[in-house]
């Protein structure tokens, strides 16, 4: 029966995000349970693409990546995958009607991280930005509206700033590997061998002003929604402050993190907040 391999398939994203993210699957946990599988199922699709394109170095990634887009496309035309992350996302695609175009933009974004190793200009910078976060804020957008068109239309912006925040924020968490172990760099006009702090501030001006436009979203989401993504909002926001504060040398040398003591804390803040309708 297809209900007992969708539901193997929808396991397999689960673990996928528990094991690539336990952030992020945290606050997944803080989303309804009617909404909870088909982030899982996004996540798991977007961290498989990633994967191929940072991490599997001993292997053709070019024709990794291919095969993948090729599977892609036959589990959107099919409905059905025997890889079962593809096999999630398709789901979660049709079910909640996720343009084509978002998913197009994303792998063109992916595919760019296997040749291309910097940003030199704003467009190029915003248009990988708008394909490898921007979009799967939108996907997750769709998921928490339900249909709403209104809705959807309202919350898009805000939804695309708070992508971009915290991709701004991984860039700059994973200066060194990027920079060091995959020759990228992804913000314009830095010289990341020599980042200043002058260049740091800018950057984290940037995100902040991400951080603001994509809060006003937050409060504006669904019930559903409203905890879980506010709880990443959160996180992520003591990661940057995290960064604010560590010297560019450093963030240079080594990759930041926010202590698990910590997570648990924000955890605790967040629910307070949100229970007592502070958001």
């Amino acid at each position: 029966m297809k209900s007992l391999f969708d539901s193997v398939s929808f396991e397999c994203s689960k673990l996928v995000t528990k094991s690539y993210s336990t952030s992020f699957s945290s606050a997944v946990k803080m989303l309804a349970p009617t909404i909870r599988q088909d982030i899982y199922n996004i996540y798991g699709f977007v961290r498989f693409a990633d994967e191929i394109v940072d991490s599997f170095h001993d292997y053709n990634k070019e024709d990794l990546f291919e095969m993948f887009q090729i599977d892609l496309q036959n589990a959107l035309d099919n409905k059905i995958s025997l890889n079962p992350i593809l096999n999630s996302f398709q789901y979660t695609v049709h079910t909640h009607k996720i343009p084509k175009e978002l998913i197009a933009a994303f792998m063109k974004s992916m595919k760019l991280d296997l040749t291309k190793k910097s940003y030199l200009t704003e467009n190029e910078y915003n248009e990988y930005i708008y394909g490898s976060a921007d979009v799967v804020g939108l996907m997750c957008l769709k998921v928490f509206v339900k249909g709403n068109i209104d809705q959807y239309n309202n919350l898009k912006e805000s939804a695309m700033r708070l992508g971009s925040a915290f991709q701004k924020v991984n860039f700059l968490r994973d200066l060194k590997a990027d920079f060091e172990e995959l020759d990228r760099t992804y913000f314009p006009n830095t010289d990341l061998s020599q980042l200043s702090e002058s260049s740091k501030k800018e950057i984290i001006q940037e995100i902040e002003a991400d951080f603001k436009a994509g809060y006003e979203g937050i409060v504006n989401l669904p019930i559903e929604a409203k905890f879980g993504v506010y709880t990443a909002y959160v996180y992520y926001k003591k990661l940057l402050t995290k960064l604010k504060n560590t010297p560019s040398s450093e963030i240079k040398n080594t990759r930041i993190r926010v202590a698990d003591y910590q997570k648990v804390s924000l955890l605790a803040k967040c629910y307070v907040s949100y229970r007592l309708k502070l958001i």
